[in-house]
């Protein structure tokens, strides 16, 4: 297998959740939420960070910019996705301090997600702005329609 060059498939990820967003603007759901002011980050297994707000609103931009960075630091440490660790924390099939991340500062809710690409390389990504269900969505729709998965 080829290795995939992180950089470009970042880039073409971006651009790619570009060219979808208007499909998923069309839910008055999550159209409403933040204006299609939204945010992804992305940590590659050596902790470089890329990351794309979206929209036209900067201060909803940081906003949930933050939110994304929070999601993708979260499963850079844990390699698990939000909400599923928070899950785990909270009904104490793991101990809190596994990762360091303290109780009060885990997310709780979906939209950061490990990716797995086909050479075996592993993004840690978040992305906020829609519902938790959906910013996972956006980004496996995007990664599939770009062959990387």
């Amino acid at each position: 297998m080829t290795k995939i060059n992180i950089k470009t498939c970042v880039q073409e990820l971006m651009d790619e959740i570009t060219k979808i967003l208007p499909i998923y603007m069309q839910n008055p759901v999550d159209s409403q939420m933040n204006n299609g002011n939204v945010s992804i980050c992305i940590i590659d297994d050596a902790g470089n960070i890329y990351g794309k707000m979206y929209g036209d609103h900067k201060i909803t931009q940081r906003w949930t910019y933050r939110i994304a960075w929070i999601k993708a630091s979260q499963v850079w440490i844990t390699g698990m996705k939000t909400g599923e660790y928070e899950r785990l924390v909270f009904n104490n099939e793991i101990d809190e301090s596994i990762c360091g991340i303290e109780t009060p500062d885990l997310l709780g809710w979906p939209g950061g997600q490990p990716v797995k690409l086909k050479d075996g390389s592993i993004l840690s990504i978040g992305f906020s702005g829609f519902r938790g269900e959906i910013d996972l969505e956006i980004v496996i729709i995007a990664l599939t329609n770009l062959n990387y998965l």
